[in-house]
């Protein structure tokens, strides 16, 4: 499980964008360049929102199997699996892997789900699977979904607590989440303290860039800005 982080630096995650936590990254941690965050696109039905930042809360689910949800050790799952949601580290983002051969067949998210698990400490969810009710989803629960459709199907979990992956993003659970409309990353604890010295020097140099390429000064101020 994750450290966790101190209230500035929850701030500071929170200030920022995803595009810029995984810049930051590439400068303090050069090694995870090429992992640790979705590499392929998540539907976001609230682009407006503030990036979410949470400790992962991991489950797998499937919605094309028949299984019998009203039966006792089911209902002991699903209670266990509340618990979970429930219990530290807060805040959370529910990160479930939808294992179904037809990935989206049965949503999990809807109304019900969201306002439960908003009630629960819980931000937000990333998934591959579906996702729908948009209009009734708990006000400012963030979902960054596979697809959107109709049905919850025969929607259950499976398991609850271990390794699950998101387009391309393998996350344990506890792990810190950086989550916002252009998609997810994981950010190591220990390094929020060096991505909040390196964010200074990285918006200056683009600023620099920026202002040359806006300058009329053409290619030859572009390359004075990138090598100065």
């Amino acid at each position: 499980m994750s450290t966790m982080p101190t209230p500035s630096q929850f701030e500071f995650l929170r200030s920022i964008d995803t595009p810029t936590v995984c810049n930051l990254l590439e400068v303090v941690a050069p090694e995870r360049r090429g992992f640790g965050y979705t590499v392929r696109h998540l539907h976001c039905p609230f682009p407006d929102l503030p990036p979410m930042v949470g400790f992962a809360k991991t489950a797998t689910m499937r919605a094309q199997d028949r299984v019998a949800l009203g039966e006792a050790g089911y209902m002991n799952k699903r209670l266990d699996y509340l618990d979970y949601i429930a219990a530290a580290p807060q805040p959370s983002i529910v990160v479930i892997q939808d294992l179904d051969e037809i990935t989206g067949f049965g949503a999990f998210w809807g109304e019900v789900q969201t306002n439960v698990h908003k009630a629960l400490g819980c931000l937000g969810t990333i998934t591959n699977g579906s996702i729908r009710d948009i209009p009734q989803v708990a006000p400012g629960f963030q979902m960054l979904a596979g697809s959107i459709a109709p049905s919850h199907a025969f929607v259950h979990v499976v398991d609850f607590g271990g390794n699950v992956n998101i387009h391309g993003m393998a996350v344990k659970s506890g792990e810190l989440i950086h989550a916002d409309r252009h998609g997810a990353c994981i950010v190591p604890t220990d390094k929020i303290g060096a991505m909040k010295v390196a964010l200074v020097e990285l918006s200056d140099r683009e600023a620099k860039i920026i202002a040359a390429a806006r300058s009329g000064g053409g290619v030859a101020a572009i390359k004075a800005a990138m090598t100065g």
